[in-house]
């Protein structure tokens, strides 16, 4: 991770030399300028160094690394790289912000002594860091062997000629293969298929999933049955003739009985002879481990079709390279099952037990084991390997310490090994991102947003283009996702990943990889070293006295899960102090107020006070020139400091407090009052929520890079103006409207938002709003939709049934008639459907070929609705009807009630 840390490092640099200050001395401040001219020479000279240090990182490979000196020196380089970055902050922070305006604060440094000194002080320690690096530069000559390749056969040469390995299975014995029958039917079905043309299957998954494992399995039954064939394995570093090669060596092996020599053969040579061959045969061949979509593009085109029922079968752990086959022929392998997790672990972990049953002592032990390798059959061999035989002493030592196990323990190098593989192929800003996903607790289920607008506040995430950071970092976690080292655990309406997780054993290995670096540090109420240096803190479990053991002047990342933790000491005292916190993150803590001097916090980007019992922000705040996301969401602050203005670089806010959780009262929930004056932030993307009045409702309009906008308490007299603002949002895609009361009339017929994805409206709305052209020709992309207290005398269905987007789909009090018809070819990609407290609605009526794709209904104090709809079982895909508060057919439903009805269980 030194690559990464240089990175960084660079990044700060650069930022400070851009400040340009020399140019700003004035001549009466002679002292000073000369200070201020040093540090831009010794910056300039420490940047040069890293740039030179950064492409030598660059050129070394994974087999570099493992030497443990070369190890040891990245270490050194990582911390050197750390205090250079602590030294450009406090350079950023002596230079002032455009707050002040640069002129304006030189024009007031030149008469503060303390910057004076302040400066000398940053001088000096970057004269220090420039030893530093020198005497890095010296010991990695004098102690430091670095083994060289020969020219082009470095790993990081993308035409590296493959080293070709055996190809090796989790198990040996067939009886011993666990878990695979389906796949290994569904594989052996895609094989043997009456298909004559060339297919191409795929089969993919995390490494250690057991891909390498089921296609041994099928090709060594299905081999006999092709004229020829061949194994290749393609790996991270290959060569298109190496792989050429090898394929021809292969097939002549098994096919031909003259070897075709290929020594001279240029590559367009080696292809036609083999395209040649295998035009004229049957044959099935496997492309083992394939790291990207190039890797096949470059040899695809030898693999001619004769029409004989050819096959080829490539394995991956990248989606991407799986989606090169057609969808009914890609393969995917998901983790195994608990209980047969368990039969796996029990037959080698208990072989010498009667019936390989657990002994009684060992079972918590082991069940916890078993879940920690959470369906991954390397791991549980693999552990099972390392327990078998031991006492139970031996089982709790490796229970308490698997990362360390995974780290040193020789009978786990393979299992480490295959899962570095992937961290290795990564390049340095993903590593960082990976690694931070083990600072939260086990089983965490990441939400996408948060997680990417916390990658941003570290500064992993590089603009690129025009993109957004957001958009870069949406790009990031999808990298993680399709190389299976994140898995993703639910996704919103219209497909988007919306929350992931990080696999046990993943999460294990990058636990020992950040204490091996110090990446950062996870505390969970144990003894900590108090020698090490914390630049990252993630308190799972606080303990009595986190502050006293772990040393945290240059902490840059605060992040806290134990709701019970009561630190007063760090929470008040000490957080004030860490002037190089980047991230704080107090989440769902029992705490009333925070530090009144917060704000000399300089370099806070991330502030989360997410449902605390604070009350009241500080002025301090303002100071917080850099603050990118404030999270007050749930907590009890109902007003911003005027202050907030100040923050320009701001981009995420959330302040909303929820009342009713039922949203049966009007309104459900409340935003926050803004500050008095010009509310103009250029780069705020979220505003969640906003307390409605004139003035707000005019100074919207000045927000216009908002993607996501909730306001509450609209009156009528405003919806002119807010039309108005709200035109000026060209990026907005999620908007909720909120009148001021569940009566009031908001006429809001001009609003005009192509870019529209999710509205909400609780409002009364005109008869005509309908067929304004938010929903005629602008809303086309609309995919979630909520109407609440319209008060529609028209059934809205008919125009609504235009949204063909259209996932989720809620009328609450929207509705005043009595029947609803839905009709055929309506809602194709309606997933879910809600209704609820509309008294006079009747009858729901379904016709055959309507919401094909539905999955879910609620209904909810529809008092007159006493039949379940008609044509309901026209739905084929419905999984869920939920009635609460309903009577069908004198049957009272309270929620509690589970009975069974046509495919779908209704609650």
């Amino acid at each position: 991770m030194a690559e990464a840390a240089i990175l960084v490092a660079l990044k700060l640099l650069g930022q400070a030399l851009a400040t340009e200050i020399v140019r700003l001395a004035s001549s009466h401040a002679s002292e000073i300028a000369l200070t201020m001219s040093d540090l831009e020479a010794r910056m300039n000279n420490i940047t040069i160094e890293l740039r030179v240090m950064q492409s030598l990182l660059d050129q070394m490979d994974i087999h570099d690394q493992s030497n443990k000196t070369m190890v040891t020196w990245l270490l050194e380089v990582q911390k050197a790289a750390d205090r250079i970055k602590d030294i450009g902050d406090e350079f950023i922070h002596l230079v002032g912000h455009e707050k002040f305006g640069k002129r304006f604060y030189m024009k007031n440094l030149f008469k503060e002594p303390k910057s004076l000194i302040a400066s000398k002080q940053i001088a000096s320690q970057l004269e220090t860091a420039e030893k530093s690096l020198k005497l890095l530069g010296e010991l990695k000559e004098r102690w430091v062997s670095v083994t060289r390749a020969e020219p082009g056969s470095s790993t990081n040469n993308a035409d590296q000629h493959p080293v070709q390995e055996p190809v090796t299975a989790y198990f040996t014995d067939e009886p011993d293969i666990i878990g695979i029958d389906e796949n290994r039917e569904k594989l052996t079905n895609l094989i043997n298929s009456k298909e004559p043309h060339l297919s191409l299957i795929s089969v993919w998954g995390m490494g250690g999933i057991g891909k390498t494992t089921l296609v041994t399995s099928v090709f060594d039954r299905e081999k006999e049955h092709f004229s020829c064939h061949a194994w290749i394995r393609i790996g991270q570093a290959y060569k298109p003739d190496g792989i050429i090669r090898n394929l021809i060596s292969e097939i002549c092996s098994n096919g031909q009985s003259t070897q075709i020599k290929t020594d001279h053969m240029d590559l367009r040579g080696l292809k036609e002879t083999l395209r040649r061959f295998l035009q004229q045969t049957k044959y099935l061949i496997v492309l083992d481990d394939a790291w990207d979509q190039n890797s096949y593009q470059r040899i695809c085109d030898v693999f001619a079709d004769g029409q004989q029922g050819s096959r080829i079968i490539i394995t991956t752990r990248n989606a991407d390279v799986a989606s090169l086959a057609r969808e009914s022929n890609r393969l995917g392998l998901t983790p195994l099952p608990v209980k047969e997790s368990w039969k796996i672990f029990s037959n080698k972990a208990f072989q010498f037990e009667q019936n390989h049953v657990c002994p009684p002592p060992l079972v918590e032990l082991a069940k916890h084991i078993v879940s920690k390798c959470n369906g991954l059959p390397l791991a549980l061999v693999c552990l099972e390997s390392l327990l078998c035989g031991k006492t139970e002493s031996e089982w709790k030592r490796v229970h308490d310490q698997l990362p360390w196990e995974l780290e040193n323990n020789t009978t786990l190098h393979r299992l480490k090994n295959v899962l570095k593989l992937s961290f290795n192929y990564f390049p340095k800003h993903l590593k960082q991102c990976f690694l931070y996903c083990c600072m939260f607790p086990e089983d965490y289920l990441f939400a996408r947003k948060k997680l990417l607008r916390l990658w941003i506040a570290e500064g992993f995430v590089e603009q690129i283009g025009g993109s957004t950071l957001e958009e870069t970092a949406e790009g990031y976690l999808s990298e993680l996702i399709n190389h299976s080292m994140l898995r993703v655990m639910k996704k919103n309406y219209f497909g988007r990943v919306k929350k992931c997780q990080i696999h046990d054993t993943f999460r294990m290995l990058a636990t020992s990889l950040c204490m091996k670096d110090n990446f950062c540090l996870l505390y969970e109420g144990e003894f900590i070293n108090s020698d090490i240096c914390v630049r990252r803190l993630s308190v799972i479990k606080s303990g009595n006295n986190i502050v006293y053991q772990v040393p945290l002047q240059k902490l840059r990342t605060l992040m806290t899960f134990d709701h019970s933790m009561m630190d007063s000491s760090l929470l008040t005292q000490d957080i004030p102090k860490l002037t190089y916190l980047t991230v704080l993150s107090l989440e769902n803590l029992s705490i009333d107020s925070v530090p009144h001097n917060i704000g000399n916090l300089f370099n806070l980007h991330y502030l989360g006070l997410r449902n605390t019992k604070v009350k009241l922000l500080p002025d301090s705040i303002e100071k917080l020139h850099d603050l990118q996301t404030l999270d007050l969401m749930g907590s009890e602050i109902c007003k911003l400091p005027d202050g907030i203005v100040k923050l320009k670089k701001l981009r995420h806010l959330f302040a909303e407090v929820l009342i009713d959780s039922a949203f049966k009262l009007f309104p459900s929930r409340s935003g926050i009052y803004a500050p008095k004056g010009p509310f103009y932030l250029k780069d705020l993307q979220t505003l969640k929520a906003v307390e409605s009045n004139s003035m707000v409702v005019e100074e919207l309009g000045n927000l216009t890079q908002l993607r996501s906008l909730r306001i509450w308490n609209v009156k009528e007299n405003d919806s002119t103006g807010l039309c108005r603002s709200l035109s000026r949002m060209n990026s907005l895609s999620k908007l909720a409207i909120n009148s001021s009361h569940e009566n009031e009339l908001l006429q809001l017929e001009n609003l005009n938002l192509p870019q529209i994805q999710k509205l909400i409206l609780n409002a009364q709305l005109k008869e005509n709003m309908l067929e304004s052209p938010l929903f005629q020709t602008s809303g086309k992309g609309i995919h979630e939709l909520w109407l609440g207290w319209s008060q529609l005398q028209n059934d809205p269905l008919p125009t609504l049934s235009h949204l063909k987007n259209l996932t989720f789909l809620a009328l609450q009090k929207a509705y005043q008639g009595q029947r609803l018809i839905f009709k055929a070819g309506w809602f194709p990609k309606l997933k879910i459907l809600v209704l609820r407290h509309m008294p006079n609605l009747i009858q729901v009526e379904i016709e055959q070929g309507t919401m094909v794709s539905l999955e879910q209904i609620m209904f909810q104090e529809l008092n007159k609705l006493m039949e379940f709809p008609k044509g309901i079982q026209h739905l084929m895909n419905l999984k869920w009807l939920i009635c609460k508060d309903m009577y069908f057919g004198g049957l009272e439903n309270k929620g509690t009630h589970k009975i069974y009805h046509f495919n779908c269980q209704v609650v």
